[in-house]
C-alpha cells in the first residue's frame, strides 16, 4: 500500500514511473530499448557533426 502511495504521489509530481521487469525476457528487452535509444542519440550526434563539418568545408572552398 506504501508503494503505491508513494507512487501516486511522484506521478502527481509529475515523475514518470519506470516499471522493472519481470522476467528475464522482459529484462534483456529494457536493456535492448535503452540501447537503441543511446545508438539513435549518438547517430543523431554524428548527424549534426557531419553537417557543420561539411558546411565548414564549404565555407573554406569559397
Amino acid at each position: 500500500m506504501r508503494r503505491w502511495v508513494k507512487q501516486l504521489s511522484e506521478e502527481r509530481g509529475g515523475v514518470t514511473p519506470q516499471p522493472k521487469a519481470l522476467t528475464p525476457e522482459q529484462q534483456r528487452i529494457q536493456e535492448l530499448e535503452a540501447r537503441c535509444e543511446r545508438l539513435e542519440r549518438e547517430k543523431s550526434i554524428l548527424k549534426k557533426a557531419t553537417a557543420l563539418l561539411m558546411s565548414d568545408e564549404m565555407n573554406r572552398t569559397r
